[in-house]
């Protein structure tokens, strides 16, 4: 494990955690944003890349569209940026359109985590949201947990406290691709999921929950994730099995090179989203030009809108309850 200076971000260093695991795989994480800026998994007596990542602090503040970072206070969408708590309504900073997105314009994905722990194969981070933050009520105190495990295993645990009740929805949002193509043609998906909550065309969910079953949303078999007209995906998935539970919750193999995804989750839900608008401007890692298509997220989530949704899985965290997601990714070849 070494920890050393990505950067400098309005005076403050900007610092990059490398870890190993027990089989090899490795990683480095950024204290802004909690980002997983590069994880890499052996593979044929040399390594395999599997997500984005850029290459200075200003790269990521100018273009990154969340690359590998850990998104809150509320990841996803809060429609009109605002929601009715315990009889009173309270305003967000809204920063798409008339929405929130992914927490507001400085939302915990464009933050500086402070480092409180680690090993040689694991890092704690945390980070502070005082009262009122981008328009949420209480002061929240949010810990992330990045592990290697044996048998190619990351674990990462999202934990958060409050001083008042609050909406709360961490979630990772890394950017895959097992094989380092120039996109993901070459990758077929699996989700464990029969539903999805549908959008109207700002991606706020209409309140529905509908069958996947014979439509192009329908990944509960192995497929390509495009066919000859191509759906663009960004939308929720109702996952199978109880909340709170770790179970699969997809699986992402590449055809090239055998590489193979699940994660796994607690969560009730995880967006799918295939990447159709990265549009890079810088290059990435290893000199890569990430286009579109060029990887896809899949994020372990409470619903989109769910504060404004009763009859969705609640979000809400009490005082001096715990809010934890815990969540895997576990790679074969």
């Amino acid at each position: 494990m070494t920890i050393e200076r990505f950067g400098t971000l309005n005076g403050q260093d900007v610092l990059q955690v490398s870890l190993t695991g027990p089989d090899g795989i490795a990683m480095q994480v950024l204290t802004w944003g909690a980002v997983v800026r590069d994880l890499a998994v052996p593979l044929a007596g040399s390594s395999q890349r599997v997500v984005l990542g850029l290459n200075s602090i200003e790269d990521y503040v100018a273009h990154s569209p969340y690359f590998g970072a850990i998104v809150g206070r509320y990841g996803n969408r809060i429609g009109k940026a605002q929601f009715i708590l315990n009889g009173e309504t309270y305003g967000l900073d809204a920063n798409e359109g008339e929405n929130q997105l992914h927490g507001g314009s400085k939302g915990f994905g464009t933050r500086l985590w402070s480092i409180v722990d680690h090993t040689s194969s694991s890092v704690t981070l945390s980070l502070v949201s005082e009262d009122g933050d981008m328009g949420y009520p209480g002061r929240l105190v949010a810990t992330c947990t990045y592990t290697l495990l044996p048998s190619l295993r990351l674990r990462i645990e999202l934990e958060a406290t409050t001083d008042m009740p609050t909406p709360v929805n961490l979630t990772t949002h890394g950017y895959f691709n097992l094989d380092g193509g120039p996109d993901i043609s070459s990758h077929e998906l699996t989700i464990a999921g029969d539903f999805i909550t549908p959008t109207r065309p700002d991606l706020i969910p209409t309140g529905e929950i509908v069958s996947v079953a014979g439509t192009d949303y329908d990944f509960t078999a192995p497929r390509p994730i495009h066919g000859a007209q191509p759906t663009l995906y960004d939308i929720n998935y109702v996952l199978r099995g109880p909340y709170g539970e770790l179970r699969r919750a997809a699986t992402l193999e590449s055809r090239q090179n055998g590489l193979s995804m699940e994660l796994w989750t607690t969560e009730p839900g995880v967006q799918f989203y295939d990447g159709h608008l990265i549009d890079m401007p810088v290059q990435g890692l290893g000199g890569t030009q990430y286009g579109r298509h060029g990887g896809l997220c899949l994020e372990p989530q409470r619903f989109p809108d769910s504060p404004n949704k009763a009859h969705f899985p609640s979000s809400i965290l009490p005082r001096g309850q715990v809010s934890r997601q815990v969540s895997e990714l576990r790679f074969s070849r």
